[in-house]
């Protein structure tokens, strides 16, 4: 497999330059910038950020234009903050080179000369890593004519919705733009189309739209491998629709807590066995939960290969490969609720209906009691029909998407359980084969501050 996490852990650009570390940056000479794209576009690959976007699609889109667009940049997100997932963090720890190179390949392909790889500043283990690895590779002299910078933002979900990320580098607080980065970009002389009008720390704004690549670390750290072994290597793993392999993070019931590279195509339970040695005796699988941006999945369809397809066929989806396990003592209005909760103070506040939206559900979630309400039912189904009404991101879509998955459950008094607490949050770090989570999430308010207790 490409083993992302395989082997020792790589301290230094001479372990990785002896592992094949290199190559990469050199078949876009050899290949030349279509020709880089076109290997993408043959090994399938997808974005792991969570929407799965074709990543040779992104690409050509960005290098397309002319320089009437203006500059191109490229950005990795490394903003992880989607409860369940710890990836990215698990790749920095083990091997921030290949994103390194990933993210100089992509520079040279579409044309940029200013890159910025963007982590939360929580992240301090993973952002010495990345400085490291960067002054290395600039000292090494690979790609001089482009700059990295080091970008590290704030703990807030939306720093990482790639419109919010471009604010973050640009001095502002996470707070989604209308337009996607390939159509509004960093560092533009335009009006700007997000919440201020812009504090960039730098006099240099070049004309056109500035068409920005933003790619996951896991996608940019899979792009050497590729373009090293050739995109019918990377076809050889997974399946036909969805080639390579895929990064899980297990957390929740499970008896233990891990993250694992798997092959596309691998079912639910093998992941959640491998990483998670399942639940513990006596105990039965009732939901998982893909992250907060898909519908729910249930105990019954365990079996689902992890691709694209089948997760969406089996009405739920791949996501970041997070998959947080629920046990048959959940309530599934309390697990609705959590999310809710979640996603309603994290929402920005840019657009009422999200915003209002998600705390309405929030509420009614909350009077929501053991028998069968018709009016707060009613009430819930109407509210999420217009959560979503004119959004600037994604998020209230993930509000429509996990509640109403949970719906019917919520209807059935035999689905119905006592409340255990649940807590819909970030993964912090992992100790002792545990994930250790973001508790003050408990305490947050929906202006982004904290309550003292």
């Amino acid at each position: 497999m490409p083993g992302l996490l395989d082997g020792t852990p790589v301290d230094s650009l001479h372990v990785y330059e002896a592992r094949g570390g290199g190559v990469a940056l050199g078949k876009v000479d050899e290949l030349g910038p279509d020709g880089v794209i076109d290997e993408l576009d043959r090994s399938g690959l997808r974005g792991r950020g969570g929407a799965g976007f074709p990543t040779a699609t992104k690409w050509r889109s960005i290098a397309e234009g002319g320089v009437e667009a203006g500059e191109r940049y490229v950005v990795a997100n490394g903003a992880e903050g989607e409860p369940g997932t710890f990836k990215d963090r698990a790749i920095l720890r083990h091997d921030p080179y290949p994103l390194v190179e990933g993210v100089l390949v992509a520079a040279r392909t579409i044309g940029a000369r200013r890159a910025f790889i963007a982590l939360k500043s929580s992240f301090t283990r993973e952002a010495d890593r990345v400085a490291e690895a960067v002054a290395e590779v600039s000292a090494a002299g690979w790609a001089p004519e482009v700059e990295v910078d080091l970008v590290q933002g704030p703990d807030e979900y939306l720093f990482g919705e790639e419109k919010a990320l471009l604010e973050v580098i640009e001095g502002e607080d996470p707070l989604p733009r209308m337009f996607p980065p390939y159509i509004y970009g960093l560092f533009t002389r335009n009006p700007q189309f997000g919440w201020s009008a812009g504090s960039t720390g730098t006099d240099f704004r070049p004309d056109g739209a500035n068409p920005t690549l933003v790619n996951n670390i896991e996608t940019l750290s899979t792009i050497p491998g590729i373009l090293r072994n050739g995109a019918d290597w990377h076809c050889e793993f997974g399946t036909a629709e969805s080639p390579g392999t895929i990064i899980c993070t297990v957390s929740g019931d499970t008896v233990r807590h891990g993250v694992g590279e798997f092959e596309l195509g691998t079912p639910v339970r093998d992941v959640l066995f491998e990483l998670g040695d399942g639940l513990p005796e006596g105990r039965a699988l009732k939901y998982v939960l893909s992250g907060v941006s898909n519908p729910i999945l249930r105990g019954e369809d365990v079996h689902t290969p992890l691709t694209y397809e089948h997760m969406e066929a089996a009405g739920a989806g791949l996501g970041t490969g997070g998959l947080i396990v629920y046990d048959e003592t959940t309530d599934p209005v309390e697990l609705a609720r959590a999310v809710s909760q979640f996603l309603s103070v994290e929402s920005c506040g840019q657009c009422p209906a999200c915003k209002l939206g998600t705390m309405t559900v929030t509420d009614i979630l909350d009077q929501l009691g053991p028998e069968t309400e018709s009016r707060l039912f009613a009430q819930l189904t109407g509210r999420l029909g217009q959560v979503a009404d004119a959004a600037r991101c994604f998020l209230p879509t993930q509000e429509q998407n996990v509640v109403a998955s949970l719906l019917s459950d919520m209807r059935d008094p035999s689905m119905r359980a006592p409340e255990r607490g649940l807590l819909v949050t970030k993964l912090v770090d992992i100790v002792d084969g545990r994930f250790v989570v973001d508790e003050k999430q408990a305490r947050k308010r929906p202006d982004w501050t904290f309550a003292d207790t």
